[in-house]
């Protein structure tokens, strides 16, 4: 029920994702089409003139800080943001009015060698110009949508252009400073047609391999490893089930092993599709968890038998292994929400929800154990001064207690 439950709420966040809307009419402009950006609930709206190959657009974003900045671009040769020819939205830092800066970002600007001056750009901007929704009585303030304005003459027969867009917290002087470095916001690019208005399709195939990639990673590494490491510690002693736990808890973890292998080639396939986009401690963890859960499956092909003089050094190796594979798995599961941009959502709390309820049932059975082992350790201390017979199980502690009193 937990993983319906868990699951439902990742796939409504994916539909949330992508239900957000596009207009194509402003204050002052309607324009022919329009689109949803991938990201940062940003949108667009253009009017192509095939006859001049001008390109008439509006760029809808919204501030994260009434000090931050919006900005849009196009990048002439690939779809990256080094290379962008951008217009930057702030505020003023002398009059607080919003104003549009042309920017070019070149390869310092990535490795925040200096700070991002404003210049001319090369390409041929005819206009551009820059609004806060509401009108001239509008604020800038977290929330806040600005739509950007600008012309610009294509080059003649090359009408697929790649888009590039973004927003920062803090403005000094006139230079934005370095955005947010979330999923989301080192995914703010995509290409599409302005002619057809057809877009690429990778950045789909990107969200909904992104989306595959956490529901598997989430429940193999995230759920199941940690319940067949319960199912270990806690079914073993039921005397009743016999060899059963183990194949129980052998079942669930190759399940979790194989499901999580799924999402590890998920996770390098779209590594390999993002270029310049890396999450240096998810992906380390990532490799760590998936290099220990090879390590815990190849150690069943090499499992001693009990009467074996290795088979206590085994399982020491065993319960090491395990239990650091099932922290790493937890650790990265958080890790991903935070790369993804889903610190705070339904789904990040539906898995806690989860989690909580496998630590509970845990603690619940830790106390239970230890409940037992205490009852069977004073039983063995009363059977050993004589207090109760060998054969008195269930029963003895009471009629031991009740006969020594009375004696």
């Amino acid at each position: 029920m937990g993983f319906l439950f868990f699951i439902f709420l990742f796939i409504s966040h994916l539909n949330t994702a992508f239900s957000g809307h596009c207009s194509t009419t402003t204050a002052t402009k309607t324009f022919q089409k329009c689109t949803t950006l991938p990201t940062q609930q940003a949108s667009i709206a253009w009017t192509f003139h095939p006859h001049n190959a001008t390109l008439d657009l509006c760029f809808f974003g919204t501030f994260i800080s009434p000090s931050g900045w919006v900005g849009w671009g196009i990048n002439p040769t690939s779809a990256e943001m080094t290379g962008t020819r951008a217009l930057v939205a702030f505020p003023d830092p002398n009059s607080g009015q919003l104003v549009l800066l042309p920017y070019i970002l070149d390869p310092s600007v990535k490795l925040q060698k200096s700070p991002l001056l404003s210049r001319p750009l090369d390409i041929h901007l005819i206009s551009s110009s820059a609004t806060l929704y509401g009108g001239k009585m509008a604020t800038i303030h977290n929330g806040a949508t600005v739509q950007i304005y600008a012309t610009v003459k294509l080059v003649p027969n090359k009408t697929k252009i790649h888009h590039v867009w973004n927003r920062g917290l803090y403005v000094q002087g006139y230079s934005p400073t370095i955005h947010p470095t979330t999923s989301n916001d080192l995914s703010s690019i995509t290409t599409f047609d302005v002619l057809s208005g057809s877009a690429a399709t990778q950045h789909n195939n990107v969200d909904m391999l992104k989306l595959v990639h956490g529901i598997l990673n989430a429940i193999s590494w995230g759920l199941l490893l940690p319940m067949g490491a319960v199912t270990a510690r806690y079914l073993r002693h039921v005397q009743a089930l016999g060899p059963t736990w183990f194949y129980v808890h052998s079942g669930i973890q190759l399940s979790a092993f194989f499901l999580g292998t799924v999402g590890f080639a998920i996770g390098i396939r779209m590594g390999a599709m993002s270029p310049g986009v890396t999450y240096g401690l998810h992906r380390k963890l990532g490799f760590a968890a998936f290099c220990l859960g090879a390590l815990q499956t190849l150690a069943l092909l090499f499992r001693p038998k009990t009467t074996h003089k290795f088979r206590k050094y085994w399982k020491s190796y065993h319960h090491f292994v395990g239990y650091s594979c099932v922290v790493l798995g937890v650790v990265n599961v958080f890790q991903g929400f935070e790369v993804m941009g889903e610190g705070r959502s339904y789904a990040k709390l539906g898995y806690c929800l989860c989690l909580s309820t496998l630590v509970g049932i845990c603690i619940a059975l830790e106390v239970n154990s230890w409940v037992i082992f205490c009852r069977k350790s004073k039983e063995e201390k009363m059977r050993r001064e004589g207090l109760i017979s060998g054969s008195d199980k269930g029963s003895g502690i009471h009629s031991g207690t009740h006969s020594g009193i009375h004696g």
